[in-house]
């Protein structure tokens, strides 16, 4: 695939153009409003997640660890993108140089692979807690733990740093009105009138070097799993089961925004208006959002700890 042989409509440009909602504008103020009680809840929540993994010791086990890191992970996504969305809807603010919608570029995709990650790395935690209970404490040690966190981490960088370096390549381009509240690779790379097969050869190979490997990773777990559950008695194997409720959700909530939002990107913008937005905003605000909510529910000490904060705050406001 390449860009257009005709380079007499293209420009080089020093801003991009970030979409709202078109046909919407008359509703940016609600949608402002919804943006911001998103954040709210997305950093309270997984604020509350981590404050109460570090102060309660029961949580200071592999699966929590790496929930920990999720939810520090989540809270960047969502203060990389939801900040902007404000400007965007409340100020009017729809601008954005090219060297930092290239640097919100990276971090997106980069802060994305560390989710998928994480998620591979709690499903293997879930095969080893159910699988090998016996050699769970001797296989998920602090010091293999690090190391999983620093591979994750790598993985991440190695793959994205790519990225805007790939896009900097080309200097002319033939619009640059976006159809996202913020910056991805897959949509800058549409706007150049270059060759981009480089571009997309690259994007395919990190699709499946990243997503494609890890969703792997994570059905296997869940096959394995399986199969062991299926050997118990059922008492123990609902047990089981109930442990992987919440990881299993998460997975969901990451993979299938995820593929909606490749699928739609298969289409050009004006033959699915605002499915592009729509799909976009649903693959990055929901996770931030919904992952503290479904590990606070699931979670036990997680909800005892959260309903004793709760108690003493109402009981300090009542003796104010």
């Amino acid at each position: 695939m390449t860009g257009p042989n005709n380079t007499a409509q293209c420009s080089n440009i020093s801003e991009f153009t970030l979409s709202g909602i078109p046909g919407l504008e008359d509703y940016n103020f609600w949608f402002g409003f919804l943006i911001t009680i998103m954040y709210i809840v997305a950093v309270l929540g997984n604020s509350t997640v981590l404050y109460i993994i570090k102060v309660e010791p029961e949580l200071h086990e592999p699966m929590y660890i790496f929930l920990f890191l999720l939810s520090v992970v989540e809270l960047l996504i969502a203060t990389t993108v939801m900040p902007q969305m404000l400007g965007i809807f409340w100020f009017r603010q729809r601008q954005i140089t090219y060297n930092l919608c290239l640097t919100q570029l990276f971090f997106i995709h980069f802060l994305s692979a560390l989710d998928s990650g994480i998620l591979v790395a709690m499903a293997v935690d879930r095969y080893v807690a159910i699988c090998h209970p016996l050699r769970y404490s001797s296989i998920l040690t602090n010091q293999n733990i690090t190391k999983i966190s620093l591979v994750i981490i790598v993985r991440g960088a190695a793959g994205m740093i790519p990225f805007p370096l790939l896009i900097r390549r080309h200097s002319l381009f033939r619009r640059k009105a976006l159809t996202h509240s913020y910056c991805l690779h897959q949509e800058v790379m549409n706007l150049a009138c270059a060759d981009i097969k480089v571009n997309i050869i690259y994007g395919l190979f990190i699709i499946l070097y990243v997503m494609g490997i890890d969703s792997v990773f994570i059905s296997i777990s869940y096959l394995l799993i399986i199969k062991t559950v299926v050997c118990l008695v059922a008492d123990a194997s609902m047990k089981a089961i109930s442990t992987c409720v919440a990881h299993i959700c998460a997975v969901l909530v990451y993979y299938i925004p995820l593929i909606g939002l490749s699928v739609v990107h298969r289409y050009p913008s004006d033959s699915v208006p605002n499915l592009h937005i729509l799909f976009g905003n649903i693959y990055l605000l929901l996770p931030p959002l919904i992952n503290p909510l479904i590990y606070g529910i699931k979670t036990k000490q997680i909800r005892t700890r959260l309903s004793k904060l709760l108690t003493k705050f109402i009981g300090q406001s009542k003796s104010s």
